[in-house]
């Protein structure tokens, strides 16, 4: 670990951000359901079973990557996203498409906490965890810029149907898996490669346990949050739907997705410039925002929709950097990843309970 370079480590996480998430198909992937004839509710169900597969993978992919390695988490992260765009190219009916669906989370699941937990790490053994901060806003940026920009492909992913826009992502991710493998492992604590795996994987998850049991504060941080990003979540996600219905016409889908995408941009951007606003006030400005973008959808008129599309993404990721930000202060190196898978497993079991809900009254 000598030759150790702090700004090669972020900058190829910043690459995976930005290479692994450039999916024409995974931006538009309800319009393109909805171009194969799903409905809004069966849409809303495979959206439940993305949440259902996470909510069952996503605090052991936390343990693993805390016990195995991050780097080798992230590998396999993108594995799993490469056997997806496989299996969705393949896909006929509802189940094929739930199946590749599902190892699509499972990606999600490897990734989530993962990053996180790499970065913050690599920042601290170079002394400079204080930057982390920087860090969180430019990646949930970065990532919101290039998934918006996907979504300028909206036409073009329509227009090449859902086989060759798949074909198109996979490529992608082949790219981002070559980055991950050159990504290096950090270990920070008391862990050492003689100690057991099977009392690594005792002590990690009975750590986490305890901390979450005896700390309300952070249990209410993970809860608040989830909540407001899957109304937010949701209310882009069907929006896809929803707007051609409402008289967008199909070839501005792509630019509006984009500019609503590019809503969470500013929100991350605009964390690090209200750093002296209390969380407190925080949530409550957010919460006011999704709920007002949640109304404006049923309002039929694309021109309100799309805003109420960009304040709440707006509102999401502002929240979202101030809680991963306050969330990696509050715990342990060994045990970040899992505790921080913790936080995505509540934002799983909140999308399944709001995923077919929403989808049936917004249909």
């Amino acid at each position: 670990m000598r030759k150790f370079n702090i700004k090669q480590q972020i900058g190829k996480l910043y690459l995976v951000t930005f290479v692994g998430h450039f999916q024409i198909a995974g931006a538009s992937w309800v319009a393109l359901l909805a171009m194969r004839g799903f409905s809004l509710l069966e849409i809303g169900m495979l959206e439940s079973i993305f949440h259902i597969v996470s909510c069952l993978f996503e605090i052991p992919s936390g343990v693993a990557a805390d016990v195995f390695g991050r780097k080798k988490t992230m590998v396999m992260s993108q594995l799993a996203s490469l056997l997806s765009g496989v299996m969705m190219v393949l896909s006929e009916g509802f189940w094929t498409t739930a199946f590749a669906i599902g190892f699509s989370a499972l990606s999600y699941n490897l990734a989530s906490g993962t990053r996180e937990a790499l970065a913050y790490d690599s920042l601290k053994m170079a002394g400079k965890e204080k930057e982390y901060n920087a860090f969180a806003a430019t990646d949930m940026m970065l990532y919101r810029i290039t998934n918006s920009t996907s979504t300028l492909c909206a036409g073009l992913a329509l227009f090449l149907g859902f086989r060759k826009a798949y074909t198109v992502d996979i490529l992608f991710t082949l790219a981002a898996l070559f980055i991950a493998c050159s990504l290096k492992e950090v270990t920070i604590g008391e862990k050492t490669g003689k100690e057991k795996v099977s009392c690594r994987l005792v002590n990690t998850v009975r750590e986490s346990w305890h901390f979450l049991f005896f700390n309300k504060k952070i249990r209410s941080i993970m809860i608040i949050n989830a909540v407001i990003g899957a109304v937010s979540t949701l209310v882009l996600f069907f929006l896809q739907a929803k707007l051609p219905l409402s008289g967008l016409n199909q070839g501005m889908l792509g630019p509006v997705l984009f500019l609503m995408g590019m809503g969470a941009a500013l929100g991350s951007k605009a964390t690090s410039f209200f750093s002296g606003v209390s969380y407190k006030k925080v949530v409550l400005i957010s919460s006011f925002g999704v709920a007002v973008s949640f109304l404006m959808t049923f309002t039929q008129s694309p021109a309100l929709m799309i805003c109420g599309g960009f304040l709440g993404a707006f509102v999401d990721d502002f929240l979202e950097v101030r809680t991963d930000v306050l969330i990696n202060e509050m715990i342990s190196s060994e045990q970040r990843a899992t505790l921080i898978s913790v936080n995505s497993f509540t934002f799983s079991i909140v999308m399944i309970i709001l995923s077919t809900w929403m989808g049936w009254i917004m249909g």
